[in-house]
């Protein structure tokens, strides 16, 4: 049997309680990795991590947190290095919407948006970053969005926190580079998640009509990508965007 591609690694994971990150769990415990899941709803990362339990893993630690506080993302890593000793992979995929035509935007969505998606990649890359100088080594990958590439009316401040991630991706992967941490980002279309499946039929249509393969991707998709960025398959790769859409935006 071949040996399991994270074995020994420890892995942080944010907005692990549903959807995408969720996916993105299970699958880096599937290959071995020792977890550190996050997300607001400490309910639904606790049965996360019974889950990875009775399937043979070992069983996540669980750490309630809001990615805006830079005082509680300090204590994510603190604990992480407390009971692992050190931290390999941080994969940043906590975020929100607040969607709505830009001339009604308010601001109090506007920075919603921007704090959760941007300012929290940043705290989390901050906090974890230091600890992978340290080691000398460290995957850190941040979940985009094929939105931050080409804009979407109607989010305009999902847009921005994703362009955003993809340029603070490239800017810290050329100053951590030296020191082996690899700084990468995925950049999802359309998945199907809870999101996808509230489109009206027409919506859908037209939408499937713009992605070449014709299809929805799954949540599985996208984890696939940040294991290959996570694993020794990827160690010399570092500020890219990886594309998991279908072939609907192509640049």
């Amino acid at each position: 049997m071949p040996s399991k591609r994270l074995e020994g690694k420890t892995a942080i994971v944010t907005g692990a309680s549903r959807g995408i990150g969720r996916e993105i769990a299970l699958l880096l415990a599937r290959e071995g990795a020792n977890l550190v899941l996050t997300a607001r709803n400490l309910e639904a990362l606790e049965a996360l991590a019974a889950e990875i339990e009775q399937a043979g893993g070992v069983k996540p630690l669980c750490f309630s947190l809001d990615v805006k506080n830079a005082e509680k993302v300090e204590e994510l890593a603190d604990k992480t290095l407390d009971k692992y000793k050190r931290v390999d992979i941080l994969v940043n995929n906590a975020g929100v919407t607040k969607d709505g035509l830009f001339v009604r935007m308010t601001e109090s969505d506007w920075d919603e948006v921007l704090d959760t998606n941007l300012k929290g990649a940043f705290l989390c890359m901050r906090a974890v970053s230091k600890i992978m100088m340290k080691q000398r080594a460290g995957k850190i990958i941040n979940i985009a969005s094929v939105i931050g590439l080409v804009g979407n009316a109607g989010q305009a401040n999902y847009a921005a926190s994703k362009a955003g991630i993809i340029a603070l991706t490239k800017s810290v992967a050329k100053e951590l580079g030296s020191r082996n941490v690899l700084v990468n980002a995925v950049a999802p279309g359309f998945i199907e998640t809870e999101m996808t499946q509230a489109l009206a039929p027409e919506a859908k249509d037209k939408i499937l009509k713009a992605i070449p393969v014709g299809f929805f991707g799954k949540p599985a998709d996208v984890a696939q990508a940040v294991l290959f960025l996570a694993s020794e398959e990827s160690n010399f790769i570092t500020g890219q965007v990886i594309t998991v859409d279908g072939g609907m935006v192509m640049l």
